[in-house]
């Protein structure tokens, strides 16, 4: 999508600390970090809100689990916690789905 934000971004137009990247998703620091460790996984595919998923998409979005489980064991961190919100009450701001990596500090619950 020409106009969105993290596609500019996974496609290098827009500056961002990348964490990781392969074919399928692009993980970068958070720039409004909420915890000592705040990166958001990206996936490569456009699409903006989990509404929009559909089969062929599963495989993408487990990969992005496990990528964010990789960085979680990389990072040593105790515990951690992976948010998505959809949709703009639900406080989504950029319609492309990511995945929150918080870690690095007690998480409370709830978390709304």
């Amino acid at each position: 999508m020409k106009n969105c934000l993290f596609c500019k971004i996974i496609e290098g137009k827009i500056p961002a600390k990348k964490v990781f990247e392969d074919d399928r998703v692009c993980v970068i620091e958070d720039i409004n970090p909420q915890a000592p460790i705040h990166f958001l996984i990206l996936p490569k595919k456009h699409l903006a809100t989990l509404l929009e998923i559909e089969d062929c998409d599963h495989e993408l979005l487990g990969h992005a689990f496990s990528v964010g489980n990789q960085i979680a064991k990389e990072k040593k961190l105790a515990g951690f916690r992976v948010v998505v919100n959809c949709g703009e009450s639900a406080g989504q701001s950029v319609f492309h789905i990511h995945f929150h990596l918080l870690g690095g500090r007690a998480m409370n619950w709830p978390p709304g």
